[in-house]
């Protein structure tokens, strides 16, 4: 279905294409009194024409449905090799979060992108292009839809009215750019991709120039504020929409994403809107007011699409607009903290959680120093929670990189970090127990002294835990910890911290290390005892007989529950035995 809203009538400029319409009218109009007949068309086609054009020359307000005719499309061979002068930030998450992680951007795959639009579409010019707009649309104030019968009416006559941007002067460019934004903000439906196939294209050539024009420095400049409000309105109703809602068997780590049918007109209403926001030539004092908290709610919202490359638009996007408008900075971060709340404590089931972890990692980087209250609170409350679901593993990697980055930040939250790391240990999955401990050797490789103090015992105790696991991957992994020359030389793993490392998790190693099934784990216990061995003998005796020790008054202590045991079952016999003699 097409959409329109009725839009209040302005003055319209001088020097637009509305004069030149009048002009051409009253030309008309005298050679029209030749012919009675042809006078009386004439009349009525100016008429028409200019209601029409006061009717779409008014600006709108950022985030109302706005109507729209269609334009005549640029070449897409412009589009493409103009492509590679647009960059933007893209954010990634390392792997290790040791790696550099001064600034997390890169170029943002424009060309590629634009290859993609052009890929399916053929882009022709009309020869004879008009400064009018056809009365073939008929606008309804109560409806953002047109009926099937009107859609009819969006034809390519009605949709190539317009000339090209790059055809007309200087002058009128700017209220035909504000004409082409309406005619973009006509929604389609792609449920059946027969249907007004070529209404669709139309509105997809219009797109195309649009995104041509502003790929220019002189393009750009047309990003007045003037304008604003019409292509905050064309962003609007192509992008903020309702998502799908997804069924109760959908499994993401499974099933395949359901791909948005709309991305033709989708993906270069993104490609569009990223070029505004990525300008020099935008205000941004002036576009705060159009690109506002509202507008910045419906893209985090968005981020749970099903379509990972409609994601990976918002995710540029989004970062984008956060280092553009300032004021928007804490908004942006709570309501991202909302989408975690809701996903850890509700419903468990997010598509966008792994890239909004990576705008957070950068977003991260750029804290000041010392930590703010609530950039701490954030950490508590948010991310450290993002550990519980069973589905972490989709999304682990940019979570430990945020965890990191606050590390390196404030070695002193190191301290709540593994206190609430270890409330939340999947000690019943042993996949996620490897990832846990691979953020774990992270974390530790940044641990100071005064750290290690408040979380010695919880750590280590922990660590055993992991040592004693009955799953071998498990117990290999942990081992490989002693592998770590900073962690060994410098860490806490190293001999200065050997009297608090080794009574805890001597009887795991030993066992491990005489006998386990895997040789790799026995080989790797039996070098960590050696190790500590040749650090401090002593120390390594005195556990040595405390851990016999200790196994000799477990033996005991089991030999007598089950000798009480036998002493409960020999009376329960007797018990029995009497009640047979006094039941004879």
């Amino acid at each position: 279905m097409l959409s329109r809203r009725r839009r209040g009538k302005k003055k319209p400029k001088e020097g637009t294409s509305e004069s030149n319409s009048k002009s051409d009218n009253s030309s008309n109009s005298t050679k029209s009194k030749q012919k009675s007949s042809s006078s009386s068309s004439t009349t009525n086609t100016a008429s028409a024409s200019k209601n029409n054009k006061a009717s779409t020359s008014s600006t709108s307000v950022a985030d109302s449905n706005v109507s729209n005719p269609s334009s005549r499309p640029s070449s897409a061979d412009s589009i493409s090799s103009a492509a590679s002068s647009v960059s933007g930030s893209v954010v990634s998450a390392p792997s290790k979060a040791s790696a550099s992680a001064s600034s997390v951007t890169s170029n943002i795959s424009t060309t590629n992108s634009i290859a993609n639009i052009n890929s399916s579409t053929s882009i022709s010019k009309s020869s004879t292009p008009s400064n009018t707009i056809t009365n073939n649309y008929t606008m309804n104030p109560t409806s953002n839809m047109m009926s099937n019968s009107n859609m009819n009416a969006i034809n390519a006559s009605a949709m190539k009215d317009l000339p090209a941007l790059r055809d007309a002067q200087p002058a009128k460019r700017e209220e035909l750019f504000r004409q082409k934004l309406q005619l973009c903000s006509i929604i389609f439906s792609f449920d059946d991709p027969t249907v007004d196939k070529r209404g669709k294209d139309m509105k997809r050539q219009t797109l195309l120039e649009l995104v041509d024009y502003v790929n220019t420095p002189a393009g750009q400049k047309i990003f007045t504020e003037s304008v604003m409000a019409d292509l905050m309105a064309c962003v609007s109703a192509n992008v903020c929409r309702a998502l799908p809602p997804v069924t109760d068997d959908f499994d993401p780590e499974e099933d395949e994403p359901v791909l948005e049918p709309a991305w033709p007109h989708l993906q270069v209403a993104y490609e569009f809107f990223l070029r505004f926001i990525v300008s020099s030539e935008v205000n941004a004092k002036a576009a705060k007011k159009y690109v506002d908290q509202r507008f910045c709610l419906q893209l985090v919202e968005l981020f749970d699409s099903e379509d990972p490359r409609e994601r990976d638009y918002l995710k540029t996007i989004l970062h984008r607009i956060y280092g553009k408008f300032m004021s928007h900075r804490s908004f942006i971060r709570r309501a991202i903290s909302n989408v975690f709340y809701r996903f850890v404590y509700e419903t468990e089931r997010h598509n966008g959680i792994g890239e909004l972890l990576e705008i957070l990692g950068s977003i991260i980087n750029g804290f000041a120093i010392p930590l703010k209250k609530e950039h701490l609170q954030f950490l508590v409350r948010a991310l450290i929670p993002l550990h519980k679901p069973k589905c972490v593993g989709m999304y682990h990697q940019q979570l430990s990189y945020c965890i990191i980055q606050y590390v390196e930040k404030d070695a002193d939250t190191a301290a709540p970090i593994l206190n609430g790391f270890f409330k939340c240990w999947p000690w019943s999955c042993s996949g996620k127990q490897v990832l846990f401990l691979n953020e774990l050797e992270e974390i530790l490789e940044l641990l100071g002294v005064e750290q290690l103090a408040k979380v010695s015992k919880t750590l280590f105790t922990n660590l055993a835990r992991c040592l004693d696991s009955e799953h071998f991957q498990v117990v290999e992994r942990a081992l490989f910890l002693w592998n770590n020359e900073h962690l060994v030389n410098s860490g806490c793993l190293s001999r200065l911290n050997a009297h608090q490392v080794l009574p805890i998790i001597y009887g795991p190693l030993y066992k491990n290390s005489s006998g386990h099934w895997n040789a790799t784990v026995e080989g790797l216990a039996q070098n960590v005892l050696k190790m500590y061995m040749e650090y401090d003998l002593d120390l390594y005796d005195k556990c040595t007989a405390a851990y016999f020790k200790q196994e000799e008054e477990a033996k005991t202590k089991q030999e007598a529950v089950a000798m009480r045991w036998a002493q409960i079952e020999e009376m329960a016999q007797e018990n029995a035995r009497e009640r047979m003699m006094v039941m004879a």
